[in-house]
């Protein structure tokens, strides 16, 4: 089982022990509604429920816990960490406000992102939005309903908007050393955009660019292409602006 160096140990009993075996291939990010330590969610996990994750991240400071090694089964996945082929998602509980409606504090978005460049490394998951419930990637909770045995809003729109245009990017940035985009390119155009305005016909057919794509194999590419050249002339018209 792997320990991540960036968390204290926290370890729970028995079910670090005595849960099976997986071969992690997705990192699941969810919320707890509460504004917790990282050492608080283990109590509460140790001491009331069997439905833990791997990591917590605390409220305030955005302090890392880890509970249970990362080849070993977190059950808060639900049937993310059931699968026939001994596959299975690494989970993180970020605490949050008792509504579970505030976005991510900076202290957290720099933990999941530190989080999940090691995850990258560690254990091969690829740098890429999960596109289907047992596709190998990054996602959150909600996204798909094998991964909870109910339903649920986890981790809250404030949070999942989070993940999509800062947490997840920031991963792949980091994680290639290709620079993260700012906030000041919300405006930019989005690749799906591009493609609809090149493709008139196309409109809708790809949904997203970090990993649903849903075209054929030339839609992708040609996708590619265009994100390409917009980045290029943005960075050529950013110099341009910083040489006065």
């Amino acid at each position: 089982m792997a320990w991540y160096p960036g968390a204290t140990k926290y370890e729970l009993q028995p079910e670090s022990d005595s849960q099976p075996a997986i071969k992690p291939t997705q990192f699941i990010v969810h919320s707890i509604i509460a504004p917790w330590t990282a050492k608080r969610v283990y109590e509460f996990w140790r001491d009331s429920t069997n439905l833990e994750s791997h990591f917590g991240i605390g409220y305030e400071r955005g302090d890392v816990g880890q509970f249970i090694g990362t080849h070993t089964r977190a059950d808060a996945n639900a049937d993310a960490n059931r699968r026939s082929d001994g596959t299975g998602a690494v989970s993180a509980e970020t605490a949050s406000n008792l509504e579970g409606t505030d976005p991510w504090s900076d202290a957290q978005i720099e933990e999941l992102i530190s989080l999940g460049v090691w995850l990258h490394r560690e254990e091969g998951i690829p740098l890429r939005i999960c596109r289907t419930h047992d596709d190998p990637g990054f996602g959150y909770h909600s996204m798909f309903p094998q991964w909870s045995t109910s339903g649920t809003a986890c981790p809250g729109k404030a949070r999942i908007a989070q993940f999509k245009k800062t947490v997840f990017p920031g991963i792949v940035a980091r994680a290639t050393g290709a620079a993260q985009p700012s906030e000041q390119e919300d405006d930019m155009p989005t690749p799906l955009e591009i493609w609809n305005y090149r493709n008139k016909n196309a409109k809708g057919k790809i949904p997203d660019a970090y990993g649903y794509l849903t075209g054929t194999a030339a839609d992708v590419d040609a996708l590619r292409t265009e994100v390409a050249a917009l980045r290029k002339d943005i960075t050529t018209i950013l110099n341009l602006v910083k040489k006065g």
